[in-house]
């Protein structure tokens, strides 16, 4: 009987230190893990909510409640214009809806330049600032950039024409990183090309009235701006000649010398004998 209770004593104690060394190992791994996980927020930061779009979404469709949801976003890494609060995505009180002014992905938060203003019309007024104007420039496979210039790129604008005095045709830089708002009637951002006929770039009404002369006496042709490229500054013109390097020589042109002569008798032969001119 003691024999059995010796074991039994000894069974129990073995147990007991395999389960302490088990809670050891457990305790140790999650430790661990608790470090690693503060070790990763130190890195994120601060963590906020913000909303993002449950599914893709392109120009004109209305944005309802329904459309976005919370999610934790770094607050580092906060995109500006976001909305974490609902009261100011959508105002209560009211029913005006709000429009996608550019094609958004799925997940991607919800900014303010991407959606309308509440009960603001999807068109091209919500893309105009205060005093600027929309103008259309038609355009072709080559004009137009095979159809790559996109709303919410930058184009710098040229001009091809005949000047009236001299005749011969240049091309000048009338107007520099305009802002591309439409495409064809779609202000929503596409990742294919299709050539357009028409795009709309934002303009002030005296670059209007450049743009319209420019276009009824010439030819307009668009060039991409990439993202981190200057505003020219200056004039920029080119001609036949200047492409060429032909370069105009000055001839001189000797004037003849007038000489006034009379004819005489003298010894029977008539000769010729210069005189002043008198005019």
């Amino acid at each position: 009987m003691r024999g059995m209770f010796g074991l039994v004593l000894v069974a129990g104690i073995g147990l007991a230190g395999a389960a302490v060394y088990m809670a050891k190992g457990y305790i140790g791994q999650t430790q661990s893990a608790l470090e690693l996980q503060q070790q990763m927020l130190a890195k994120l930061g601060p963590i906020t909510q913000v909303y993002v779009m449950k599914d893709q979404k392109n120009y004109g469709d209305p944005l309802t409640i329904e459309d976005v949801e919370l999610v934790y976003w770094p607050k580092n890494s906060l995109p500006e214009g976001s909305f974490a609060d609902p009261a100011v995505l959508f105002p209560p009180g009211t029913n005006q809806e709000r429009y996608i002014l550019r094609t958004v992905e799925k997940f991607e938060p919800v900014l303010a330049v991407k959606i309308t203003k509440p009960g603001e019309p999807p068109g091209l007024t919500g893309q105009l600032g205060k005093g600027m104007r929309a103008f259309a420039i038609k355009v072709d496979a080559v004009s137009g950039v095979s159809g790559w210039v996109q709303p919410g790129d930058y184009v710098d604008i040229t001009w091809t024409g005949t000047a009236s005095s001299s005749g011969s045709e240049f091309t000048r830089l009338i107007e520099s990183s305009s802002r591309v708002i439409a495409v064809d009637q779609q202000a929503g951002a596409s990742s294919s090309a299709t050539v357009a006929r028409t795009v709309i770039v934002a303009a002030t009404p005296e670059q209007v009235a450049r743009l319209a002369q420019a276009q009824a006496t010439g030819r307009l042709t668009l060039s991409l701006v990439g993202a981190s490229a200057d505003e020219v500054a200056g004039m920029i013109e080119v001609d036949s000649k200047s492409l060429l390097g032909i370069e105009e020589q000055e001839v001189a042109v000797q004037e003849e010398t007038k000489r006034c002569t009379i004819r005489q008798t003298k010894g029977g032969e008539r000769i010729e004998v210069e005189i002043p001119c008198t005019n």
